[in-house]
């Protein structure tokens, strides 16, 4: 991270209502390479893959409870698991943190250019109060 680099921030409320802000967030599936996220902490995000904190094959829904509890953005490439999954999240009222979908059009074999779609992401994010139920694709350019 550079010295003058700060992350993203999204705004947030406490308990009494006081404006807070806190950055965003993403923890990277086991489909997306995790050199991906070591980039993208050199760029001044707090990104994280599920390769470094040993939660691999661990189910879809478990790593999508976790990222919600770690207030992270679910970052994958398995797009029709986790539609399904976000619709059953939105029927029963649990929200996620936000699944954001990795197209083919940024391959693994690229993560520098994942890493800088995150970035791009993260700062078009900043100032929203909530990621509850969002589900996108990051561009690829």
């Amino acid at each position: 991270m550079d010295a003058g680099a700060r992350p993203a921030r999204v705004a947030v409320r406490d308990a009494a209502g006081h404006g807070l802000t806190a950055p965003v967030r993403f923890l990277l599936d086991e489909d997306v390479n995790p050199e991906a996220a070591e980039v993208a902490r050199g760029l001044g995000l707090d990104t994280i893959s599920v390769h470094e904190i040993d939660r691999r094959g661990l189910p879809d829904d478990e790593q999508l409870r976790w990222a919600a509890r770690e207030a992270r953005i679910f970052v994958t490439r398995n797009r029709d698991d986790f539609v399904r999954l976000t619709i059953e999240r939105f029927r029963t009222g649990e929200a996620h943190a936000g699944v954001l979908i990795v197209p083919r059009s940024l391959p693994n074999d690229q993560p520098e250019r994942i890493a800088h779609a995150l970035s791009a992401r993260a700062a078009a994010l900043a100032g929203v109060a909530t990621f509850a139920y969002l589900f996108d694709f990051l561009s690829g350019g």
